[in-house]
This record gives structure tokens, sequence and C-alpha cells, in this order.
């Protein structure tokens, strides 16, 4: 059993756990993910490692509340334990010689953005972190990205934190303006990364994205994690999670991911009324 040691919540539909799991802190790395399952007869949850600690031997995951086990994860509290918590899994991100890098983040992709952005920080690399959410509300990490950054930028659909606008547009205008990025790291919604490899494309900046498409096993067996990158298929849990964004069939993955959307929310009712259930 693997205890959950802080749990906070980052905004309405956004939780932070700190699990003890020290044989997966010990090997984790920015970039990788972990397996875990809320209950006993509950389903596989792939999240990415959004931090660790090796000697406290903790991992952090951040997750966003869609579907009826990130619900019933969510009900979970400090001291609470899980059943299965397994990885890492995946490839770590490669920041090895890196001296300058745009880190663009979405929504809750941001908690993925994150440990990326320390990394390079931390390794002596110039980052610029772009960071967008729907409003003001939703803003996570704000203060740990501008520790990680050297230069951190803050944007919203309607303005109300930071610059109103898209991800993209101060990305234009940086590389425009003459910024030489070594690379490019997309991590966020698939709409938002599709946008992002089509700006840098323009400027032949090499871009890398992070897929998180749906998982079963987290060891390329079940191929529900399939992609077509650079015309061929690939699995993002062995092969990635992270893929030259030039390469990636967005719309695609796209349309594969809609296909779950109405049981991830037939799930999560069922997952809210058993729920109340139990609080009665």
């Amino acid at each position: 059993m693997f205890k959950i040691i802080t749990k906070k919540a980052l905004n309405p539909t956004v939780t932070l756990m700190e699990i003890e799991a020290p044989l997966v802190a010990r090997k984790a790395e920015p970039g990788q993910f972990i397996i875990l399952r809320a209950s006993e007869d509950g389903e596989r949850i792939p999240l990415t490692i959004a931090g660790y600690d090796r000697e406290k031997g903790t991992v952090t995951i951040i997750f966003q509340i869609v579907g009826g086990s990130t619900e019933i994860l969510n009900s979970l509290n400090e001291g609470d334990s899980i059943p299965d918590f397994v990885g890492p899994l995946g490839n770590k991100t490669e920041t090895e010689g890196l001296k300058k890098v745009a880190v663009v983040g979405g929504g809750v992709g941001c908690a993925i953005a994150y440990p990326v952005a320390k990394k390079l920080h931390d390794e002596g690399c110039e980052v610029t972190s772009i960071v967008g959410f729907r409003n003001k509300d939703l803003v996570i990490l704000e203060d740990e990205f501008k520790a990680a950054s050297d230069n951190y930028i803050l944007m919203t659909d309607d303005g109300s934190a930071g610059e109103k606008g898209v991800v993209t547009a101060p990305l234009e205008k940086l590389i425009a303006d003459g910024e030489q990025f070594d690379e490019v790291i997309a991590i966020g919604p698939l709409i938002m990364m599709k946008f992002v490899v089509a700006t840098t494309k323009k400027y032949n900046v090499k871009t890398v994205v992070s897929m998180n498409p749906i998982m079963v096993d987290g060891t390329g067996m079940c191929g529900g994690c399939r992609l077509t990158v650079g015309g061929k298929t690939k699995f993002a849990c062995v092969d990635g999670p992270d893929f030259d964004g030039f390469e990636v069939d967005f719309d695609e993955a796209m349309s594969r991911g809609a296909t779950y959307k109405p049981f991830e929310q037939k799930a999560r009712e069922e997952a809210c009324n058993l729920l109340k259930m139990e609080v009665k």
C-alpha cells in the first residue's frame, strides 16, 4: 500500500498528491509516468510524474478530475493509502546539452511541464516558460514556474491573469524577434500542441511534444496508446511519451481521444453517486 502524505487542491478541478513510494522516487525522472489504482477493483490510471523527493521517498502526482476513477482518487485524503503505484514508466525527457529552451504548458499539462522546466533550469539552461489557462481561477504552479524560469509568461483566454490570448502568440513573437531556442517543449491539450507545432514549424525550431493518450497496461501490449508518428505506429507508453512534434498525426490522436469522452462522463456520474451513497 502507498500512503498519501500530502493532498492539496490546486484549483476546483485539479488536485496534487504526494505519495510515499520510495522505490519509484529513487528512479523517477521528468517526463516519465506512473500507473496507479485508487481501489482494489479500480481501473488503472496513468499519470505523469509531477515531482519527486528521493530523500523523503515520495512522488508527486497532479491530476484533473475528469472521470469516475479520478473522482474516487480525489475522495481519498492524507493518511489514506492506494493499493497500486507502479513506475517509473516511459522515457525521461531529454535535456542534456540544451542551452536555451521554451517550455510551453497548457492547463493541467503545466503539471508535467514544470518538472521539465525545473530540471532544465537546474542544469543551467536558459528557460522561457509560457503557460496558458482559461482564466485566473485555473492557474496552477505559478510560483514554482517563476522560480524555474528566466522568463515566465502567463496567458489566459479571458485576460483575467497575465496577458490575454493563447500561448502561441508570445512564442511566435519571441521567435520572430530573434530568440534562437535550441528546442521548444510543448505539453498540454492536443489542440494546443498541434498549434504550437504549426507555429514552430514555420521557423524550423525543433519541437518535442508529450503525448498522453488512453493507456491500460503501460507496457505496449494493449495498444490503447498507439499513435501515428512519422507515418509509423508508435506506442506512447514505451516509445514516448515524448515525440518529435513535426511527425505526430494530431488529428488522428484527437479523433481517437474523443471516442472515450462519453464513457468518462458516465463513469464520473456513477462514481459521484456512489460516493454520495457512502457519505450517507
